[in-house]
């Protein structure tokens, strides 16, 4: 009878729970910027205390956070994966310099200032970053949810705000592209641009509201656990950066509204942040350590909460990416001024490949550098048959024409301001035009045109006026140096490819005209008078066709600090107006290569050798290989050598080493010590002796690497020429 009256009561007891209401729970999470690292400490205080949290809104950080969290991930995977992110990095554009195409390596690498041309007007770019490497964090970490378009779908329904910069209303974004939907509610004024989805603007939710209580109400939450991060307006006294300032104006009309939201929230959770600021990523643990201390003081609540709940129904989810996957195709929507071939030759894909997931990172990021693309989005999905399909959707940059600003000093070419001019598809898809004027002391001009196809064959064109003016070494007429005035009007026409994906090779025809000549002397026999005002060295056309090759996987254009480089150039000269009545026709051949490598983080060592043989027979004293100097805009065959004077050492042939050693004494800041050893002959094999009568030169300096460009102060000597040369740079060089 006893054991019958156990079993009734059970009975009723089950009854009684069955008919009581699960209570369901939604969490609102605020924005805040770095400040809102804190949720990921109140998440692991939920977690523990045994809350099944059914809904998730959150704008901003918050919506980062909340979207992370709903797609899967425990509060201790969201610790774990917080504190392995570089936030700096992620924050930025900043992209490895290898993922550039070859052509901007070349090109483009000498401007300090670049501002959009909008409607035929210089403009300003909307924010610091397009946030690519945030979507690429996001799409990473989401991807095992990659599939689902609707966010009620997601392990926990989620939603996020973002703000309408059109009509400056908010948008809720529950469906759609979720790593999209969360850059976009939260790209901050300034710092990240605004994201555009089905036709809208859309920018930081956290403008029109910060704290989306109401709308995780109607989701069907019974109660509502809010964690709001915000600190308030600051005071005129700490509105001392651009980021507060902009913090403070998206502030103004957030806490207005905030006292009724904090009523409307069964269970607040506020920690103190009043130390921290939006970009405080430097102190997480302080950060997570005030959202653990606050959570904890409300941890019997929570108890209370779960304990109406009924049993935490949350399913594990496999939160594991793929590693490695095999690609049956690759499909690719949004391109309008780029074709596939462009596309896929940047991304270094082809189907039947086999990749990692960290290849495909290293694949968008070579199509983001190229500058074209405010957003790409990618899915891998699998397919029944085995393999998967990579599925690209890009939104082209809307500014395709930019001006671009650039200044230098160097010696040789004393002051230089460079103002370029750059179109993009202006007469066919995937071209560029480039137009630098250099004024100063050496009038100038480079024009490039080039129409980029990819892992197909490319076409350019390239047109060049260069001159300058130097004192050089000179061994006749009873002279020991001359003026020289130097004129260079040079045209390409070429044609590249991309080989094995690392190597540019190309072939062409150029026209050089050359013209030296020096006012110092009017002939080379002094006894014989001259009816002219200057000797004339060259002054010819020539007719040429070139090849080379290349690979340039420097970290950095100067101050490099790993990497390797190879530039091998061959030239054979045709035919010539033949001023001097000598011409036969030859060729040459040169190569540079290098390499960097960095220990302790702060000591570099780099070698670069370099060498140049004339074939076939040169009577032409200009197109000697002329070795000296000291810069990194010598054209032609000028090759800069330490502790000689400008093209003091010539010859058919040379043959050269540096080392180089550089310490990072303070960020950007750089001593260098450098050795360089030179053969410069007609016959650089000598029979064997291939060291006989090599030159030696060195120099110390000091350097600075800023956004103008390297700026550096330089010592040269060199115990063969016993002479010494100071050297001074600013900017870029060009």
């Amino acid at each position: 009878m006893k054991k019958f009256l156990i079993v009734v009561f059970i009975l009723f007891q089950s009854l009684i729970s069955a008919q009581q209401k699960d209570i369901k729970v939604g969490l609102v999470l605020s924005g805040g910027g770095a400040k809102g690292l804190a949720h990921v400490a109140v998440i692991k205080v939920l977690e523990e205390a045994g809350i099944r949290v059914d809904y998730i809104g959150g704008t901003s950080m918050g919506a980062i956070i909340g979207a992370l969290y709903a797609s899967g991930y425990t509060g201790e995977q969201l610790d774990s994966i917080i504190r392995s992110i570089d936030f700096n990095k992620v924050l930025s554009d900043d992209l490895p310099r290898k993922a550039k195409p070859f052509y901007e390596k070349e090109i483009g690498e000498k401007y300090a200032v670049v501002l959009p041309i909008k409607n035929k007007k210089v403009g300003i770019p909307t924010a610091l970053t397009y946030g690519q490497n945030v979507q690429n964090l996001l799409t990473k970490l989401t991807q095992h949810v990659n599939n689902i378009t609707d966010f009620r779908e997601l392990p926990i329904p989620f939603l996020c705000i973002a703000t309408n910069l059109e009509t400056g209303t908010q948008e809720v974004l529950d469906k759609g592209f979720l790593p999209e939907a969360v850059k976009a509610s939260g790209a901050f004024p300034t710092l990240l641009a605004p994201v555009e989805i089905d036709g809208k603007l859309l920018t930081d939710g956290g403008i029109v509201n910060n704290f989306p209580v109401d709308e995780v109400k109607a989701m069907g939450a019974d109660i509502i656990i809010g964690v709001d991060i915000q600190t308030g307006l600051d005071k005129k006294g700490e509105l001392d950066s651009a980021v507060k300032i902009i913090n403070q104006i998206v502030g103004f009309q957030m806490y207005k509204k905030l006292d009724d939201k904090h009523d409307r929230v069964d269970l607040l959770i506020k920690p103190d942040m009043s130390g921290f600021t939006v970009v405080s990523f430097d102190k997480l643990d302080e950060i997570m350590n005030e959202g653990d201390i606050t959570a904890r003081k409300q941890f019997q609540q929570l108890k209370d909460i779960a304990s109406s709940q009924q049993k935490n129904t949350r399913k594990k989810i496999n939160t594991s990416r793929v590693q490695k996957f095999h690609i049956t195709g690759i499909e690719i929507k949004g391109n309008k001024h780029y074709t596939r071939a462009y596309i896929l030759g940047k991304l270094k894909l082809k189907k039947r490949d086999t990749t990692s997931y960290k290849k495909l990172i290293e694949s968008v990021n070579n199509l983001t550098a190229t500058g074209n693309f405010e957003d790409i989005q990618y899915k891998i999905v699998p397919t029944k048959e085995g393999g998967s399909i990579i599925k690209f959707k890009v939104r082209e940059q809307k500014v395709a024409h930019f001006l671009q600003l650039g200044v230098h000093y160097d010696d040789l070419y004393k002051t230089g301001i460079l103002v370029n001019t750059t179109a993009k598809h202006l007469f066919f898809k995937n071209d560029v035009v480039s137009t630098d004027l250099i004024l100063g002391d050496n009038l100038r001009y480079n024009f490039n045109y080039f129409i980029d196809n990819g892992f197909y064959w490319s076409f350019g064109i390239k047109s060049r006026y260069n001159n300058f003016s130097s004192n050089v070494k000179f061994e006749e007429a009873s002279v020991n140096k001359i003026n020289l005035e130097y004129e260079d009007f040079t045209n390409q026409i070429y044609f590249q490819t991309v080989f094995g994906r690392k190597f540019a090779i190309g072939a062409g025809l150029e026209h050089k005209r050359l013209k030296a000549f020096t006012e110092t002397i009017t002939s080379i026999d002094n006894t014989i008078p001259s009816n002219e005002d200057r000797l004339y060295f060259d002054k010819s056309d020539y007719i040429n066709f070139i090849s080379y090759l290349k690979i340039d996987t420097y970290d950095k254009k100067y101050f490099q600090k790993k990497g390797v480089f190879l530039d091998i150039d061959f030239r054979l000269y045709m035919g010539s107006t033949d001023f001097n009545n000598n011409f036969v026709s030859f060729s040459q051949m040169k190569g540079k290569a290098g390499f960097s490598h960095t220990f302790f983080k702060k000591l570099t060592f780099q070698y670069v050798s370099e060498a140049g043989i004339t074939i076939g027979e040169n009577n032409n004293r200009i197109l000697d290989y002329n070795i000296g100097g000291y810069g990194e805009n010598y054209i032609n065959n000028f090759v800069p050598f330490l502790g000689f004077d400008f093209a003091q050492l010539y010859g058919d042939a040379f043959l050269k080493s540096t080392f180089v050693f550089r310490y990072e004494v303070f960020p950007k800041n750089y001593v260098s010590t450098t050795a360089n050893f030179a053969r410069v002959e007609n016959d650089l094999f000598n029979k064997g002796r291939i060291f006989e009568n090599t030159k030696q030169g060195y120099m110390v300096g000091y350097g600075l690497d800023t956004f103008l460009g390297p700026i550096e102060i330089n010592y040269s000597w060199s115990p063969d020429s016993n002479q010494n040369y100071w050297y001074f740079n600013v900017g870029y060089w060009f």
